[in-house]
């Protein structure tokens, strides 16, 4: 993984990214990994709301959005960072932290869709594919499907392809690879590239 994310990092992600300037980076970063196109996207109060209240290891998450898609799609997006264990304990709390805390949005949205990005710097599951959806083993569930969507991204499982697809420079630049290719291809990888040097020269060790 990208060295530069190996410290607290979702903390340090978290604090760089939540806020309307930089909504553009994480706004890309879902485009290219769920393929698909937002019209418009907000960070969701819920994780600064309860950031004090939560204890240390349940403040885990990267960033929490609600987008809609040009499609007229409404989704909530939750992204984190998962280390070693309990992967998939990690992955279904997050959700859940995630998708009910639309009840404390206090702007009468109506309840829809959670997806979540997880993205693990280790092999978790038995296939070949970096990127996997998860999904519901009951054929009869698929009302469940509607409202949950698990994401997994296993950074070890990715193979630079080297073509110029920005979800590939996206991937080279979270393993740590072809840095200086996905910064070429993509302003919002560079961007943020230049907003964590700003934050670790400016970190204090504690």
């Amino acid at each position: 993984m990208n060295r530069k994310f190996i410290n607290k990092s979702n903390f340090v992600l978290r604090k760089i990214l939540n806020s309307q300037e930089n909504i553009d980076i994480l706004k890309e970063f879902i485009e290219e990994i769920l393929a698909i196109k937002i019209e418009e996207a907000t960070i969701n109060p819920y994780l600064t709301k309860l950031k004090n209240k939560l204890p240390a290891e349940e403040n885990f998450g990267i960033a929490d959005l609600r987008i809609k898609t040009t499609e007229n799609i409404e989704l909530n997006v939750g992204i984190q960072i998962i280390d070693g264990k309990y992967i998939i304990q990690k992955i279904l709390l997050y959700y859940a932290q995630i998708h009910f805390g639309q009840m404390e949005y206090e702007d009468k949205r109506e309840i829809t869709k959670t997806v979540t990005i997880n993205i693990l710097d280790c092999i978790f599951l038995n296939n070949n594919k970096y990127h996997t959806k998860l999904r519901i083993k009951e054929k009869s569930a698929g009302v469940i499907e509607d409202y949950m969507e698990l994401n997994v991204l296993e950074l070890p499982k990715y193979q630079s392809r080297n073509q110029n697809e920005k979800k590939e420079a996206w991937m080279d630049y979270l393993k740590g690879e072809n840095i200086e290719k996905a910064i070429a291809q993509s302003e919002k990888i560079k961007k943020l590239e230049n907003l964590l040097e700003e934050y670790w020269k400016k970190e204090v060790i504690e």
